[in-house]
């Protein structure tokens, strides 16, 4: 099980502008700190957590931040609206489309999915894959 993704920012202000546009619609919880921002699903009281926890920080290293080459985080969104509005979202807090939302033929019939890249170019998706919504042969 995946515990946690991280990526890195040199500007955490602009991270937390793309990252706030869509998280927290997704569940998640925001706690700042000098060491950046930590993205959570709330956990009740003697419940396990569930999802993996999301971290965007300055690099260990101090150089600069990069993004990965082939490297893609993806979050799961409740439906095809909600990627839409949500992508629509992060590109208006300084995200980049690197993909509007939509079916691709490369991928399963139900897998709706639209790409991002963030403030430093991490690459970033949000999908839905609901069998009760529409698919693209459908």
């Amino acid at each position: 099980m995946i515990a946690y993704v991280t990526v890195g920012a040199d500007d955490i202000a602009r991270a937390k502008r793309f990252y706030t546009a869509f998280l927290p619609a997704l569940g998640y919880g925001l706690t700042e700190g000098a060491e950046g921002l930590s993205f959570a699903v709330p956990v009740a009281v003697g419940q396990r957590a569930v999802s993996p926890d999301f971290y965007v920080k300055p690099t260990f290293d101090g150089h600069p931040a990069s993004s990965g080459n082939g490297a893609m985080v993806a979050f799961e969104a409740g439906s095809q609206n909600e990627v839409r509005r949500l992508h629509t979202a992060a590109v208006a807090a300084g995200g980049l489309d690197e993909g509007k939302p939509g079916f691709r033929a490369a991928y399963g019939p139900q897998f709706y999915v639209g790409y991002l890249r963030d403030p430093t170019g991490n690459k970033i998706a949000l999908f839905s894959s609901d069998p009760n919504e529409p698919g693209r042969d459908g």
